[in-house]
Protein backbone atom coordinates (compact mmCIF):
# COMPACT_ATOMS: atom_id res chain seq x y z
CA UNK A 1 0.00 0.00 0.00
CA UNK A 2 1.63 3.30 -0.56
CA UNK A 3 2.27 5.68 1.72
CA UNK A 4 0.48 9.07 2.21
CA UNK A 5 2.51 12.47 1.18
CA UNK A 6 4.16 14.00 4.04
CA UNK A 7 1.96 17.28 3.47
CA UNK A 8 -1.23 15.73 4.06
CA UNK A 9 0.23 14.67 8.04
CA UNK A 10 1.53 18.30 8.97
CA UNK A 11 -2.02 19.82 9.58
CA UNK A 12 -2.98 16.50 11.46
CA UNK A 13 0.57 16.38 13.75
CA UNK A 14 -0.01 20.14 14.38
CA UNK A 15 -3.98 19.77 15.37
CA UNK A 16 -2.71 16.87 17.65
CA UNK A 17 -0.09 19.28 19.40
CA UNK A 18 -1.83 22.27 20.10
CA UNK A 19 -3.08 22.14 24.15
CA UNK A 20 -6.60 21.62 24.68
CA UNK A 21 -7.07 24.38 26.85
CA UNK A 22 -6.14 27.54 23.99
CA UNK A 23 -9.62 26.47 22.41
CA UNK A 24 -12.27 28.41 23.22
CA UNK A 25 -15.69 27.57 23.62
CA UNK A 26 -18.39 28.91 21.52
CA UNK A 27 -20.53 31.74 23.85
CA UNK A 28 -23.55 30.75 24.67
CA UNK A 29 -26.45 32.39 23.06
CA UNK A 30 -28.01 35.17 24.87
CA UNK A 31 -31.36 35.51 26.28
CA UNK A 32 -34.02 37.02 23.33
CA UNK A 33 -35.90 39.10 25.43
CA UNK A 34 -32.96 40.93 27.06
CA UNK A 35 -31.39 41.36 23.74
CA UNK A 36 -34.52 42.84 22.41
CA UNK A 37 -34.56 44.73 25.59
CA UNK A 38 -30.96 45.82 24.29
CA UNK A 39 -29.53 44.45 28.07
CA UNK A 40 -25.76 42.80 27.23
CA UNK A 41 -25.30 38.89 27.92
CA UNK A 42 -23.65 38.91 31.58
CA UNK A 43 -21.81 36.45 32.86
CA UNK A 44 -21.95 35.88 36.58
CA UNK A 45 -18.30 35.58 37.51
CA UNK A 46 -16.34 36.40 40.56
CA UNK A 47 -15.21 40.47 41.89
CA UNK A 48 -12.24 41.23 41.39
CA UNK A 49 -10.29 42.20 44.63
CA UNK A 50 -10.78 45.68 44.65
CA UNK A 51 -14.56 45.23 43.79
CA UNK A 52 -14.82 42.51 46.57
CA UNK A 53 -12.97 45.63 48.71
CA UNK A 54 -14.90 47.75 47.95
CA UNK A 55 -18.12 45.74 48.20
CA UNK A 56 -17.15 44.58 51.58
CA UNK A 57 -16.62 48.21 53.16
CA UNK A 58 -19.66 49.54 51.65
CA UNK A 59 -21.79 46.40 52.95
CA UNK A 60 -20.56 46.47 56.44
CA UNK A 61 -21.29 50.07 56.93
CA UNK A 62 -24.56 50.12 55.62
CA UNK A 63 -25.13 46.77 57.73
CA UNK A 64 -24.07 48.59 60.69
CA UNK A 65 -25.82 51.56 59.70
CA UNK A 66 -29.41 50.00 59.22
CA UNK A 67 -28.97 48.13 62.34
CA UNK A 68 -28.76 50.76 64.64
CA UNK A 69 -31.79 52.64 62.61
CA UNK A 70 -33.96 49.80 63.43
CA UNK A 71 -32.71 49.50 67.25
CA UNK A 72 -33.20 53.17 67.60
CA UNK A 73 -36.23 53.40 66.30
CA UNK A 74 -37.66 50.45 68.50
CA UNK A 75 -35.99 51.63 71.47
CA UNK A 76 -38.35 54.91 70.56
CA UNK A 77 -41.37 53.33 69.79
CA UNK A 78 -40.76 51.44 73.94
CA UNK A 79 -40.61 55.10 75.19
CA UNK A 80 -43.50 56.66 73.25
CA UNK A 81 -45.98 53.71 73.98
CA UNK A 82 -44.72 54.15 77.91
CA UNK A 83 -46.36 57.82 78.07
CA UNK A 84 -48.76 56.96 75.46
CA UNK A 85 -51.71 56.22 78.00
CA UNK A 86 -51.96 60.02 78.71
CA UNK A 87 -52.52 61.13 75.71
CA UNK A 88 -56.10 59.34 76.10
CA UNK A 89 -57.42 61.35 79.54
CA UNK A 90 -59.56 63.68 78.63
CA UNK A 91 -59.44 67.24 79.33
CA UNK A 92 -62.03 69.81 79.95
CA UNK A 93 -62.62 72.70 77.20
CA UNK A 94 -61.38 75.80 79.13
CA UNK A 95 -58.04 73.88 80.67
CA UNK A 96 -54.79 74.54 79.12
CA UNK A 97 -52.64 70.80 78.82
CA UNK A 98 -49.66 70.50 81.00
CA UNK A 99 -46.93 73.21 78.99
CA UNK A 100 -43.01 72.34 79.62
CA UNK A 101 -40.20 74.89 78.84
CA UNK A 102 -37.39 74.14 77.18
CA UNK A 103 -34.26 75.56 76.88
CA UNK A 104 -31.88 75.01 73.93
CA UNK A 105 -28.90 77.05 73.41
CA UNK A 106 -26.03 76.43 70.43
CA UNK A 107 -23.32 74.49 71.20
CA UNK A 108 -19.99 75.82 71.47
CA UNK A 109 -18.52 76.31 68.19
CA UNK A 110 -21.57 75.56 66.24
CA UNK A 111 -25.00 77.37 65.58
CA UNK A 112 -28.52 76.74 66.54
CA UNK A 113 -29.30 74.10 64.03
CA UNK A 114 -27.58 71.61 65.59
CA UNK A 115 -29.65 71.46 68.77
CA UNK A 116 -33.19 72.11 66.90
CA UNK A 117 -32.06 68.76 64.98
CA UNK A 118 -31.93 67.44 68.57
CA UNK A 119 -34.65 68.00 70.12
CA UNK A 120 -36.45 66.91 66.50
CA UNK A 121 -34.66 63.20 66.33
CA UNK A 122 -34.72 62.34 70.13
CA UNK A 123 -37.15 64.53 72.33
CA UNK A 124 -39.95 65.97 70.07
CA UNK A 125 -41.68 62.50 69.42
CA UNK A 126 -42.07 61.40 72.92
CA UNK A 127 -43.70 64.46 73.83
CA UNK A 128 -46.20 64.25 71.56
CA UNK A 129 -46.95 60.53 72.72
CA UNK A 130 -48.08 62.03 75.91
CA UNK A 131 -49.60 64.95 74.37
CA UNK A 132 -47.43 67.52 76.14
CA UNK A 133 -47.23 71.13 75.18
CA UNK A 134 -44.18 72.79 75.08
CA UNK A 135 -42.43 76.30 75.70
CA UNK A 136 -39.04 76.60 73.87
CA UNK A 137 -36.61 79.61 75.01
CA UNK A 138 -33.39 79.37 72.53
CA UNK A 139 -30.03 80.74 72.83
CA UNK A 140 -28.01 81.51 69.81
CA UNK A 141 -24.90 82.90 71.64
CA UNK A 142 -23.24 82.40 75.15
CA UNK A 143 -25.52 83.89 77.76
CA UNK A 144 -28.64 84.15 75.98
CA UNK A 145 -30.65 81.47 77.95
CA UNK A 146 -29.50 83.28 81.17
CA UNK A 147 -31.18 86.78 80.17
CA UNK A 148 -33.87 85.21 79.10
CA UNK A 149 -34.75 83.02 82.20
CA UNK A 150 -33.88 85.95 84.55
CA UNK A 151 -36.21 87.93 82.51
CA UNK A 152 -39.31 85.58 82.80
CA UNK A 153 -38.56 84.92 86.08
CA UNK A 154 -38.57 89.14 87.01
CA UNK A 155 -42.36 89.06 85.03
CA UNK A 156 -43.33 86.58 87.26
CA UNK A 157 -42.38 88.36 90.33
CA UNK A 158 -44.12 91.93 88.95
CA UNK A 159 -47.48 90.05 88.41
CA UNK A 160 -47.30 88.60 91.87
CA UNK A 161 -47.03 92.55 93.44
CA UNK A 162 -43.47 92.42 94.35
CA UNK A 163 -42.46 96.33 94.50
CA UNK A 164 -40.48 98.14 92.27
CA UNK A 165 -39.10 101.22 91.71
CA UNK A 166 -39.54 101.26 87.35
CA UNK A 167 -43.35 101.62 87.28
CA UNK A 168 -43.19 102.14 83.72
CA UNK A 169 -42.01 98.66 82.43
CA UNK A 170 -44.39 97.93 79.60
CA UNK A 171 -46.22 95.41 79.32
CA UNK A 172 -45.59 92.15 77.32
CA UNK A 173 -47.39 90.32 75.21
CA UNK A 174 -47.29 87.31 78.03
CA UNK A 175 -48.96 89.52 80.29
CA UNK A 176 -51.78 90.71 78.00
CA UNK A 177 -52.25 86.81 77.13
CA UNK A 178 -52.65 86.16 80.80
CA UNK A 179 -55.01 88.71 81.45
CA UNK A 180 -57.28 87.26 78.26
CA UNK A 181 -56.90 83.79 79.63
CA UNK A 182 -57.67 84.89 82.68
CA UNK A 183 -60.94 87.21 81.91
CA UNK A 184 -61.89 83.83 79.67
CA UNK A 185 -61.78 81.99 82.36
CA UNK A 186 -59.59 79.38 81.19
CA UNK A 187 -57.30 77.45 83.73
CA UNK A 188 -54.04 76.70 83.80
CA UNK A 189 -52.40 73.20 84.35
CA UNK A 190 -52.83 73.03 87.99
CA UNK A 191 -49.95 70.16 88.32
CA UNK A 192 -46.41 69.89 87.63
CA UNK A 193 -44.94 71.72 85.29
CA UNK A 194 -40.80 70.74 84.29
CA UNK A 195 -38.30 71.97 82.66
CA UNK A 196 -35.86 70.43 80.14
CA UNK A 197 -32.29 71.37 79.66
CA UNK A 198 -30.44 70.38 76.54
CA UNK A 199 -26.26 69.86 77.08
CA UNK A 200 -24.62 70.94 79.88
CA UNK A 201 -23.37 74.73 78.32
CA UNK A 202 -27.31 75.62 79.03
CA UNK A 203 -27.64 74.11 82.17
CA UNK A 204 -24.77 76.38 83.73
CA UNK A 205 -26.62 79.26 82.03
CA UNK A 206 -29.87 77.83 83.42
CA UNK A 207 -28.45 77.72 86.66
CA UNK A 208 -26.97 81.40 86.88
CA UNK A 209 -30.33 82.49 85.36
CA UNK A 210 -32.01 80.79 87.91
CA UNK A 211 -30.10 82.71 90.63
CA UNK A 212 -30.01 86.33 88.94
CA UNK A 213 -33.87 85.91 88.88
CA UNK A 214 -34.85 85.39 92.28
CA UNK A 215 -31.81 86.50 94.24
CA UNK A 216 -31.21 89.66 91.54
CA UNK A 217 -33.03 93.07 91.95
CA UNK A 218 -36.07 93.97 89.47
CA UNK A 219 -34.63 97.01 88.79
CA UNK A 220 -31.85 97.51 86.17
CA UNK A 221 -28.70 98.36 87.47
CA UNK A 222 -27.63 102.20 86.37
CA UNK A 223 -24.68 102.26 84.34
CA UNK A 224 -22.50 105.33 84.69
CA UNK A 225 -22.56 107.90 81.85
CA UNK A 226 -19.68 109.18 80.63
CA UNK A 227 -18.50 112.38 82.01
CA UNK A 228 -18.49 115.49 79.72
CA UNK A 229 -16.01 118.26 80.07
CA UNK A 230 -17.87 121.60 81.18
CA UNK A 231 -18.71 124.57 78.74
CA UNK A 232 -18.22 127.30 80.83
CA UNK A 233 -14.52 125.96 81.19
CA UNK A 234 -13.86 125.62 77.42
CA UNK A 235 -14.90 129.56 77.36
CA UNK A 236 -12.72 130.87 80.16
CA UNK A 237 -9.96 129.24 78.54
CA UNK A 238 -7.42 131.71 77.19
CA UNK A 239 -5.63 131.42 73.93
CA UNK A 240 -1.87 130.29 73.73
CA UNK A 241 0.55 132.34 73.22
CA UNK A 242 1.36 132.45 69.52
CA UNK A 243 -2.07 131.03 68.80
CA UNK A 244 -4.98 133.00 66.70
CA UNK A 245 -8.32 132.73 65.91
CA UNK A 246 -7.18 131.35 62.21
CA UNK A 247 -5.75 128.70 64.05
CA UNK A 248 -9.27 127.88 65.69
CA UNK A 249 -11.65 125.35 64.34
CA UNK A 250 -15.17 126.74 63.78
CA UNK A 251 -16.56 125.16 67.18
CA UNK A 252 -13.47 126.32 68.94
CA UNK A 253 -13.90 130.13 67.56
CA UNK A 254 -17.82 129.99 68.25
CA UNK A 255 -16.89 129.48 71.82
CA UNK A 256 -14.58 132.35 72.11
CA UNK A 257 -15.99 134.83 73.51
CA UNK A 258 -13.57 137.45 71.85
CA UNK A 259 -14.17 136.45 68.33
CA UNK A 260 -16.59 138.04 65.70
CA UNK A 261 -19.01 136.69 63.61
CA UNK A 262 -16.91 137.28 60.63
CA UNK A 263 -14.07 135.42 62.26
CA UNK A 264 -16.13 132.30 63.21
CA UNK A 265 -17.52 131.94 59.81
CA UNK A 266 -15.57 128.27 58.20
CA UNK A 267 -12.86 130.06 55.71
CA UNK A 268 -12.98 127.62 52.08
CA UNK A 269 -10.35 125.58 51.96
CA UNK A 270 -9.05 123.87 48.91
CA UNK A 271 -10.54 120.43 47.53
CA UNK A 272 -9.13 117.72 48.99
CA UNK A 273 -8.21 114.12 47.02
CA UNK A 274 -11.01 111.96 48.51
CA UNK A 275 -9.51 109.22 50.84
CA UNK A 276 -10.10 105.81 50.05
CA UNK A 277 -13.14 104.23 51.83
CA UNK A 278 -11.99 101.80 54.11
CA UNK A 279 -13.58 98.15 53.79
CA UNK A 280 -17.03 97.53 55.03
CA UNK A 281 -16.70 95.81 58.63
CA UNK A 282 -19.45 93.78 59.67
CA UNK A 283 -22.19 94.77 62.48
CA UNK A 284 -21.29 94.47 66.05
CA UNK A 285 -23.04 91.31 67.33
CA UNK A 286 -25.41 92.17 69.89
CA UNK A 287 -25.16 91.04 73.61
CA UNK A 288 -27.41 90.22 75.68
CA UNK A 289 -29.05 91.91 78.80
CA UNK A 290 -26.03 92.18 81.12
CA UNK A 291 -26.81 90.52 84.00
CA UNK A 292 -28.09 92.58 87.11
CA UNK A 293 -26.22 90.44 89.77
CA UNK A 294 -23.09 88.17 89.86
CA UNK A 295 -22.14 85.29 91.36
CA UNK A 296 -19.84 87.21 94.37
CA UNK A 297 -23.04 88.73 94.89
CA UNK A 298 -25.47 86.04 95.81
CA UNK A 299 -24.63 85.51 99.36
CA UNK A 300 -25.29 89.20 100.88
CA UNK A 301 -28.35 89.40 98.73
CA UNK A 302 -31.83 88.84 99.86
CA UNK A 303 -34.00 86.31 98.72
CA UNK A 304 -37.21 87.63 96.71
CA UNK A 305 -40.28 87.16 99.00
CA UNK A 306 -42.63 85.58 96.23
CA UNK A 307 -39.43 82.42 95.47
CA UNK A 308 -42.00 79.49 95.79
CA UNK A 309 -41.07 76.92 98.17
CA UNK A 310 -39.87 74.38 94.91
CA UNK A 311 -38.75 75.52 91.93
CA UNK A 312 -40.03 73.44 88.77
CA UNK A 313 -38.51 70.26 88.53
CA UNK A 314 -35.89 69.98 85.78
CA UNK A 315 -34.80 67.84 83.24
CA UNK A 316 -31.00 67.53 82.15
CA UNK A 317 -30.19 65.83 78.55
CA UNK A 318 -27.17 64.96 77.66
CA UNK A 319 -26.60 66.58 74.26
CA UNK A 320 -22.57 64.91 72.72
CA UNK A 321 -21.42 67.71 70.07
CA UNK A 322 -17.78 66.49 69.17
CA UNK A 323 -16.20 69.23 65.88
CA UNK A 324 -12.85 68.41 64.22
CA UNK A 325 -11.23 66.57 61.89
CA UNK A 326 -9.26 64.41 64.28
CA UNK A 327 -12.16 63.49 66.11
CA UNK A 328 -13.68 61.89 62.98
CA UNK A 329 -13.26 58.16 64.12
CA UNK A 330 -15.17 59.14 67.34
CA UNK A 331 -17.87 60.87 65.47
CA UNK A 332 -18.10 58.12 63.06
CA UNK A 333 -18.43 55.46 66.01
CA UNK A 334 -21.05 58.11 67.80
CA UNK A 335 -23.36 57.83 64.41
CA UNK A 336 -23.55 54.09 64.73
CA UNK A 337 -24.22 53.85 68.07
CA UNK A 338 -27.25 56.23 67.93
CA UNK A 339 -29.59 53.76 69.91
CA UNK A 340 -27.90 54.19 73.06
CA UNK A 341 -28.14 57.44 72.86
CA UNK A 342 -31.72 57.34 71.82
CA UNK A 343 -32.77 54.98 74.33
CA UNK A 344 -31.09 56.98 77.29
CA UNK A 345 -32.34 60.27 76.09
CA UNK A 346 -36.05 58.74 75.81
CA UNK A 347 -36.48 57.26 79.69
CA UNK A 348 -34.90 60.92 81.07
CA UNK A 349 -37.88 62.60 78.59
CA UNK A 350 -40.36 59.65 79.89
CA UNK A 351 -39.78 60.08 83.41
CA UNK A 352 -40.54 63.72 82.98
CA UNK A 353 -43.41 63.18 81.22
CA UNK A 354 -44.43 61.00 83.60
CA UNK A 355 -43.96 62.98 86.58
CA UNK A 356 -44.69 60.16 89.04
CA UNK A 357 -42.11 61.28 91.52
CA UNK A 358 -39.44 64.24 92.12
CA UNK A 359 -36.67 64.57 94.17
CA UNK A 360 -33.93 66.80 95.71
CA UNK A 361 -30.24 67.25 94.20
CA UNK A 362 -27.88 65.75 96.71
CA UNK A 363 -25.27 67.52 98.23
CA UNK A 364 -22.03 66.86 100.61
CA UNK A 365 -18.84 67.75 101.48
CA UNK A 366 -16.21 68.57 99.52
CA UNK A 367 -12.96 67.87 101.46
CA UNK A 368 -9.17 68.84 100.60
CA UNK A 369 -6.12 67.03 101.48
CA UNK A 370 -2.03 68.56 101.68
CA UNK A 371 -1.18 65.10 100.80
CA UNK A 372 1.02 64.57 98.13
CA UNK A 373 -0.95 62.12 95.80
CA UNK A 374 2.48 61.29 93.70
CA UNK A 375 4.81 60.90 96.74
CA UNK A 376 4.35 57.91 98.28
CA UNK A 377 6.55 58.66 101.35
CA UNK A 378 5.03 61.88 102.08
CA UNK A 379 3.35 62.10 105.65
CA UNK A 380 0.03 61.60 106.20
CA UNK A 381 -1.60 65.42 106.04
CA UNK A 382 -4.57 66.58 107.41
CA UNK A 383 -8.36 65.85 105.64
CA UNK A 384 -10.34 69.21 106.12
CA UNK A 385 -13.94 70.10 104.56
CA UNK A 386 -13.69 72.91 101.96
CA UNK A 387 -17.02 73.46 101.04
CA UNK A 388 -20.59 72.09 100.22
CA UNK A 389 -20.20 69.62 96.71
CA UNK A 390 -23.58 70.03 95.03
CA UNK A 391 -24.90 67.81 92.61
CA UNK A 392 -25.62 70.36 90.22
CA UNK A 393 -21.70 71.24 89.58
CA UNK A 394 -21.08 67.65 88.64
CA UNK A 395 -24.18 67.04 86.01
CA UNK A 396 -22.65 66.45 82.50
CA UNK A 397 -19.49 67.50 83.36
CA UNK A 398 -17.87 65.20 81.28
CA UNK A 399 -19.51 67.25 78.45
CA UNK A 400 -16.73 70.24 78.64
CA UNK A 401 -13.52 68.07 77.71
CA UNK A 402 -15.43 67.93 73.98
CA UNK A 403 -16.24 71.48 73.56
CA UNK A 404 -14.76 73.74 71.16
CA UNK A 405 -11.58 75.60 72.20
CA UNK A 406 -13.40 79.17 70.96
CA UNK A 407 -15.27 78.32 74.22
CA UNK A 408 -12.47 78.68 76.26
CA UNK A 409 -11.44 81.67 74.40
CA UNK A 410 -10.48 84.46 76.42
CA UNK A 411 -12.13 87.78 76.00
CA UNK A 412 -10.96 90.42 73.68
CA UNK A 413 -9.42 93.25 74.89
CA UNK A 414 -12.38 95.95 74.27
CA UNK A 415 -14.75 94.02 76.92
CA UNK A 416 -12.26 92.50 79.24
CA UNK A 417 -15.26 92.04 81.94
CA UNK A 418 -17.61 90.01 79.47
CA UNK A 419 -19.89 87.56 81.51
CA UNK A 420 -18.76 84.07 80.07
CA UNK A 421 -20.86 81.91 82.30
CA UNK A 422 -19.53 78.70 80.21
CA UNK A 423 -16.06 79.01 81.72
CA UNK A 424 -16.93 80.13 85.06
CA UNK A 425 -17.21 77.63 87.72
CA UNK A 426 -20.58 77.01 88.52
CA UNK A 427 -21.96 79.11 92.20
CA UNK A 428 -24.74 77.79 93.91
CA UNK A 429 -26.52 79.56 96.38
CA UNK A 430 -27.92 77.27 99.24
CA UNK A 431 -31.40 79.32 99.21
CA UNK A 432 -32.20 77.89 95.44
CA UNK A 433 -29.82 74.70 95.85
CA UNK A 434 -32.38 73.66 98.07
CA UNK A 435 -35.54 74.47 96.36
CA UNK A 436 -34.37 72.96 93.02
CA UNK A 437 -35.27 69.70 91.93
CA UNK A 438 -34.99 66.99 89.39
CA UNK A 439 -37.74 63.64 87.68
CA UNK A 440 -37.01 60.91 89.08
CA UNK A 441 -38.34 57.43 88.36
CA UNK A 442 -37.97 54.60 90.53
CA UNK A 443 -36.29 51.22 88.91
CA UNK A 444 -38.90 48.65 90.10
CA UNK A 445 -41.90 51.38 88.57
CA UNK A 446 -39.52 51.83 85.25
CA UNK A 447 -39.07 47.80 84.80
CA UNK A 448 -42.95 47.33 84.83
CA UNK A 449 -43.91 50.32 83.05
CA UNK A 450 -41.00 48.63 80.00
CA UNK A 451 -42.86 45.52 80.41
CA UNK A 452 -46.58 46.72 79.88
CA UNK A 453 -45.13 49.06 76.94
CA UNK A 454 -43.81 45.91 75.02
CA UNK A 455 -46.69 43.77 75.56
CA UNK A 456 -48.91 46.43 73.87
CA UNK A 457 -46.19 46.72 71.09
CA UNK A 458 -46.37 43.15 70.36
CA UNK A 459 -50.17 43.14 70.38
CA UNK A 460 -50.33 46.04 67.84
CA UNK A 461 -48.49 44.03 65.62
CA UNK A 462 -50.27 41.12 65.64
CA UNK A 463 -52.99 43.18 64.94
CA UNK A 464 -51.36 44.46 62.27
CA UNK A 465 -50.14 40.81 60.77
CA UNK A 466 -54.00 40.04 61.30
CA UNK A 467 -55.07 42.58 59.25
CA UNK A 468 -52.81 42.17 56.41
CA UNK A 469 -53.70 38.22 56.39
CA UNK A 470 -57.34 39.49 56.16
CA UNK A 471 -56.49 41.88 53.35
CA UNK A 472 -54.56 39.12 51.30
CA UNK A 473 -56.91 36.90 51.47
CA UNK A 474 -59.74 39.49 49.86
CA UNK A 475 -57.05 39.80 47.32
CA UNK A 476 -57.17 36.06 46.49
CA UNK A 477 -53.66 36.18 47.04
CA UNK A 478 -54.30 33.48 50.28
CA UNK A 479 -56.89 30.97 49.76
CA UNK A 480 -58.86 29.69 52.87
CA UNK A 481 -60.51 26.42 52.45
CA UNK A 482 -60.44 26.48 48.28
CA UNK A 483 -62.24 29.53 48.34
CA UNK A 484 -61.34 33.07 47.16
CA UNK A 485 -61.54 36.04 49.07
CA UNK A 486 -65.05 37.68 47.33
CA UNK A 487 -66.32 34.21 48.20
CA UNK A 488 -65.76 34.73 52.09
CA UNK A 489 -68.23 37.00 52.99
CA UNK A 490 -67.59 39.30 55.48
CA UNK A 491 -65.50 39.69 58.56
CA UNK A 492 -66.41 36.75 61.12
CA UNK A 493 -69.39 35.61 58.61
CA UNK A 494 -66.57 33.14 56.74
CA UNK A 495 -68.41 29.99 58.12
CA UNK A 496 -71.70 30.92 57.28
Amino acid sequence: MAEQPAANKAPIALEHALPKSTAKSPPKPSNPAFRMMGIPNFRFRLPSRNWLIFLSITGSFTGALMYDRYHKRKAQRRWCQVVSHLADETLAPNQLPRTIAIFLSAPPGDGLRAAREHFHEYIKPILVAGALDWEVLEGRREGEVRAGLASKIRRIRRRNGEHFADQGVEESVEDRLEDFRRSAQVKSWDGVQGDLILGRHTWKEYVRGIHEGWLGPLDSPTVPEPSLPDPTALLEQPLAPGESLADLTPDEASQDPNSTESDALPQPEPPAQEPEKPPDKPPPKISPTPPYIIPTAYTTSSLSPETPSALPPTTILPFPHLLGFLNTPTRIYRFLNRRHLADETGRLVATMVLASNTRTFDTGPDFVTSADPNNETSPPAEVVEASVAWEQEKVLADEEAEWHKSAWAPNPDDAPDHERPWQEKMSIDERIGTRMRVFDLDRQEEEERIRSAEMSIVAQDRERRSRLHVAMEWLGLRKQGGRKGWEMGLVGEEDE
